[in-house]
């Protein structure tokens, strides 16, 4: 579990976060979303260190996060695995090079274990066999998993994920989804995904949190959005025309949800 206590972040005299409080919860899929400039990436940065709050606390279980020192962060820094956007492969090295660094970086395991890790991780996110290729050779999609297995091939407690649907078709967008959240319960991780993804937003959000110009306008969870009478929640989810149509049909027709 993570728990951010009134966090406040100013760059200048610019308040981009204005008193956040919230908990992140342990084997749930918990999601920060809202329009751009709501302050989701900025949340997400001081949540992992790149970005000290100016006030307030980000805590791991029982500790204050934010008062530790670099050194003193490297111990709960090595329970994190990170998806990032652009999933930020190594293209000169092999889908199982990749998924291997970090072992590499963080551990005295054997050539062998390393190789065991590594496949069975593969496996967990169905890329068998495809130690070999290299990122230019998958398609997108492929991409996306083979970042997700270097995220967990630790198992990390925490898991953060950045836009992990950015730039993916909804049917791979779907299957994503999908992968994170049985990693999120097989593992019993405490996942925070940071998306403007809607399929995200309605399929796995356990636990979400909408931000509206760096202040936390609404929690609940996806069987709660669409019913939810907080205006700030239907402009941002009906923000679409089409969608738009769609809610006002249902609505007409007396059905009171899509």
């Amino acid at each position: 579990m993570i728990r951010a206590e009134n966090i406040r972040k100013s760059f200048g005299d610019q308040e981009v976060l204005k008193g956040i409080t919230t908990v992140f919860e342990q084997g749930k899929t918990n999601l920060i979303i809202g329009r751009s400039g709501a302050g989701k990436t900025v949340m997400l940065k001081i949540l992992v260190g790149l970005l000290q709050p100016t006030s307030g606390a980000i805590w791991y279980g029982d500790t204050n996060f934010s008062d530790l020192n670099a050194k003193q962060r490297k111990a709960i820094r090595s329970e994190m695995g990170m998806l990032f956007q652009g999933s930020a492969l190594f293209d000169s090295m092999t889908v199982e090079e990749n998924v291997r660094f970090p072992l590499d970086m963080f551990t005295n395991m054997t050539k062998g274990e390393k190789l065991k890790q590594v496949n069975e991780t593969l496996d967990r996110v169905e890329l068998t066999g495809s130690n070999n290729k290299y990122p230019s050779e998958v398609s997108g999609g492929m991409q996306k998993r083979v970042g997700i297995a270097r995220a967990i091939i630790l198992n990390p407690k925490y898991l953060f994920c950045d836009e992990p649907n950015s730039g993916l078709d909804p049917t791979t967008s779907m299957l994503i989804d999908e992968l994170i959240q049985k990693i999120t319960v097989e593992n019993q991780m405490t996942t925070i995904i940071n998306t403007h993804d809607m399929n995200s937003v309605m399929e796995i959000g356990d636990k979400i949190n909408l931000l509206y110009f760096g202040e936390l306008a609404w929690q609940g969870n996806c069987k709660e959005v669409v019913n939810s009478d907080n205006e700030l929640l239907q402009d941002f989810i009906f923000a679409s025309p089409f969608l738009r149509r769609l809610r006002d049909a249902a609505l007409k027709n007396g059905k009171g949800n899509l």
